[in-house]
């Protein structure tokens, strides 16, 4: 009996077949990307097939290409932007802040289609390799080349600022085109504010305290108390309304307290002193308004009221002191009491309407009547007779 030859095992190997990636690829690849991306800066987007632009970046990143989309995308932009940065130098003075104007609003806009296309890019590489997003990248190279140019950081300032100059002297100016260029300042920090206050926020505070400085010794020289206190109200009035229209928000404080360190705290003892039309003046005729007006105003800064309340109470006093020190008032007690109600409801008035009950200003006024009533020995008698 012969022995069982055993068959052998036939395997079957699945076929390989070598896909070989166009060695040209990426570079084709970027090339009509690229080429893309300079029709968006011409402003020919319209022809531009988006979601095939969308599928070549997708690729390119998920074939490990993302370094030569991101670098090419740096390099574009930066060249394009350089462009741009001498047509805005080279523009009239007249044509500056407009040329610059819709430099940014066409960048912000190409920057916005570029992010679309560059989409997946954005959730991937730039995630993985810890770099700033394309429209970041946009922003960033847009402070390079244009905002910090070496022929327009410097010029853009001093047009921002020559504009502000000219509204506070009752020029009308191009608040909208302003508001755009400081908004880019901010937005060009990237989640901060530093672009907008080293160059703009910081020169602005120190010229507008310049400005006010020289503006309050002239004015306060050459009228009364009471005009420039109203001067100081309006300029006020101005610098919370040029914030709200076209500064950011965050420079609402600090103007604030360059207003009122320059037109109220350097001048305060000066008005309230101010002989015919200080403070002694408007308590003695009654300027309620007057009165309201400068506790509005110096309650603004530090030690304000509390020098107000100090000249208040030394007038008291002194009113008073003639009053129980006259000898008529001595002899009669009716006309003593009598003229010493007639202070108070003077001042009582003076309180409620100017001072509005404030707690200080009445334990000033306490004190004062509390201190000449006691000179007068017989006071209580005569209070209690009338």
């Amino acid at each position: 009996m012969s022995a069982t030859k055993t068959k052998p095992k036939i395997s079957i190997k699945p076929f390989k077949h070598s896909v070989q990636m166009d060695p040209n690829y990426a570079d084709n690849t970027w090339n009509l990307l690229q080429n893309a991306i300079h029709e968006i800066h011409k402003k020919n987007a319209s022809g531009l097939s988006f979601e095939e632009l969308y599928r070549n970046a997708y690729n390119m990143v998920l074939h490990k290409y993302g370094d030569k989309l991101y670098n090419g995308l740096k390099d574009v932009v930066d060249e394009h932007l350089q462009e741009v940065a001498n047509q805005v130098a080279e523009s009239v003075d007249d044509d500056f802040l407009t040329a610059l104007n819709n430099a940014w609003s066409d960048h912000k806009t190409s920057m916005l289609m570029i992010r679309d296309i560059l989409m997946y890019m954005d959730r991937v590489y730039v995630v993985h390799n810890n770099v700033a997003q394309v429209y970041d990248l946009g922003l960033t190279l847009f402070k390079k080349n244009i905002a910090r140019n070496k022929r327009i950081k410097d010029r853009l300032l001093k047009t921002i600022l020559l504009n502000i100059h000219r509204e506070r002297n009752g020029e009308v100016i191009n608040k909208g085109i302003l508001k755009n260029i400081t908004q880019m300042l901010v937005s060009l920090g990237i989640n901060n504010r530093n672009v907008y206050e080293e160059d703009f926020e910081i020169p602005f505070l120190t010229t507008s305290a310049e400005f006010y400085k020289v503006e309050s010794q002239t004015f306060i020289a050459t009228n009364s108390c009471s005009d420039y206190m109203k001067k100081v109200e309006q300029r006020l009035k101005e610098e919370t309304e040029r914030v709200q229209h076209y500064l950011d928000s965050g420079t609402e404080s600090k103007i604030k307290e360059v207003t009122e360190r320059e037109l109220i705290s350097a001048h305060m003892k000066t008005l309230v002193e101010m002989p015919g039309s200080g403070e002694i003046s408007m308590l003695q005729d009654d300027k309620v308004e007057d009165l309201q007006r400068m506790y509005s105003l110096l309650g603004r800064v530090s030690k304000g009221h509390e020098l107000m309340r100090e000249v208040l109470g030394n007038l008291v006093k002194e009113t008073g002191k003639q009053i129980v020190s006259d000898p008529v008032n001595q002899a009669k007690e009716n006309s003593y009491v009598q003229s010493l109600l007639n202070l108070k409801d003077k001042y009582d008035n003076i309180l409620l309407k100017a001072f509005h009950n404030d707690k200080n200003f009445q334990h000033t006024l306490n004190q004062a009547f509390e201190f000449f009533i006691n000179m007068n020995n017989r006071s209580p008698e005569f209070i209690s007779l009338f």
